[in-house]
């Protein structure tokens, strides 16, 4: 009996075994089987194919310290830069009458998901808008025409009627489900009669009429805010060395840096408006434009920074500003998508430089231009844009176009308050990081090259992650 009693403790101690005990490959000592590896990262995907776009990929990636040849990209929160304002798009007076006169039900599911926070929305966080018309209005006008030949320095005139029509009710609907989401204003012209040309197209304004026209930029935040809308920010003139737009307004820079310094200066100051001030709001190819501005003592207390487009230059002319005045803020506010762009090769060229280009060059946003065209582009005044493709096509229902993914890609993930921290670049993986106000990190990286394996290294630890060819990744941990 005794016997038999041993023989069955064995069989059940070996039954155990085999049922919770391993091998050791390197010592042969039984282990207890080891826990199904942690989750620790999370993976979202855009091909520039088209054949996975903002897609959360599938599997597991574990911190651990695994020994390869991939190059590493290494991200280190102790070392921080600038603070971000947001991701986004220009909301044009074209984009606002087409999704305002969309059906109720689709026009509320497409601004939930531009501008919400669910599963499935992309969390757009910053608007720029036009003061008066872009453009891409269908007409040109300002807050304050007059007939040829008259003038009305007392601003008696200054109404908001034509934005009334579309944009300011989408920018209500907007606030309601985003409160928090930043607006930037930039007027493409002043009025008319302000001007030495009479015209809409090029021209300057007259030095007489810098009084007034700083006047009419307090009375446009003040009764934008009386819609209930907060401007946080306004640029003096979009591209002001740009004399062929319609409308369009060429500024010099030492005619910005009086305006500042004598007029919208002490003007938002006199009213109690802390909007804040931006210059150049035009190409790289200019640095020394806002450095300009900057460098008047008079001016430089009222701007807050100055802004950039790429349509020329390079766009470490960002760091050439900060560089010279490190206390001044940066922003990225315009880059185009053409009709007669290809997705390929405007996902990478945007992400490349829009979105990672002016993050690591101390911007505090990237904005896209247009949010919303019709399939025959033909939101635009005489003579204004023909061919820039919105992120939403809209011609009944919306579709979505690559600048769409070009600000999901980052905007999803990266909210407003993150800060820039450090990461280091290797070869074909251009890439930017991040510290979220919840602790977590994002790093964003384009592949430019064939399918790769690489090492992201944080605090002394590692994942191994891959990608395929020409496609952009965001890391969150």
């Amino acid at each position: 009996m005794m016997g038999r009693f041993y023989l069955w403790l064995i069989s059940i101690a070996v039954l155990f075994c085999f049922g919770v005990c391993k091998k050791d490959s390197g010592t042969g000592n039984p282990n207890l089987v080891t826990p199904p590896a942690t989750n620790d990262m999370d993976y979202w995907l855009t091909k520039s194919d088209q054949t996975v776009l903002l897609q959360k990929q599938a599997g597991t990636i574990s911190f651990g310290n695994p020994t390869n040849a991939f190059p590493t990209l290494e991200v280190d929160s102790t070392l921080k830069y600038q603070s971000i304002d947001g991701f986004g798009y220009t909301l044009t007076g074209g984009s606002a009458y087409l999704i305002n006169h969309m059906g109720a039900s689709d026009k509320s599911a497409l601004l939930n998901e531009l501008f919400g926070n669910s599963a499935d929305a992309i969390g757009v966080s910053y608007l720029r808008i036009s003061i008066g018309a872009s453009d891409l209005n269908t007409s040109v006008f300002s807050y304050d025409d007059m007939p040829a030949g008259q003038t009305d320095t007392a601003l008696a005139n200054f109404n908001l009627s034509q934005d009334t029509l579309d944009l300011i009710p989408v920018l209500k609907q907007i606030l309601a489900i985003n409160p928090r989401i930043k607006l930037l204003g930039s007027p493409w012209s002043a009025p008319v009669w302000m001007k030495d040309n009479g015209s809409t197209v090029g021209g300057t304004l007259q030095s007489q009429y810098f009084p007034a026209y700083a006047r009419y930029f307090v009375k446009y935040v003040r009764k934008m805010q009386l819609n209930g809308i907060t401007i946080d920010a306004i640029t003096i003139q979009n591209e002001p060395q740009n004399p062929g737009n319609n409308p369009s307004l060429v500024f010099s820079a030492l005619q910005e840096a009086d305006f500042i310094k004598n007029h919208l200066g002490p003007a938002f100051q006199a009213a109690g408006i802390t909007t804040k001030i931006i210059g150049w709001d035009h190409n790289c190819d200019n640095p020394g434009y806002p450095i300009t501005i900057l460098n008047d003592a008079g001016a430089r207390p009222f701007i807050n920074g100055s802004a950039f487009h790429l349509y020329a230059g390079d766009i470490s002319a960002l760091s050439t500003v900060h560089n010279a005045y490190p206390n001044k803020d940066l922003y990225f506010t315009e880059q185009w998508t053409s009709s007669t762009g290809t997705f390929d090769g405007d996902l990478i060229w945007h992400i490349k430089n829009v979105i990672i280009g002016s993050m690591r060059n101390w911007s505090k946003t990237a904005l896209e231009w247009n949010l919303a065209s019709d399939p025959n582009y033909l939101m635009h005044t005489p003579g204004g844009c023909s061919q820039c493709k919105g992120a939403i096509t809209i011609s009944g229902a919306a579709s979505r176009n690559v600048s769409y993914y070009i600000i999901a890609q980052i905007a999803k993930f990266v909210p407003p308050g993150s800060v820039r921290i450090s990461s280091t670049e290797a070869t074909n993986l251009s890439n930017v990081a991040f510290l979220r106000p919840d602790g977590r990190k994002v790093l964003m990286v384009l592949n430019e090259g064939n399918a790769v394996n690489f090492n992201i290294l944080f605090k002394g630890s590692a994942v191994v992650a891959s990608m395929p060819a020409n496609a952009a990744a965001t890391f969150i941990w």
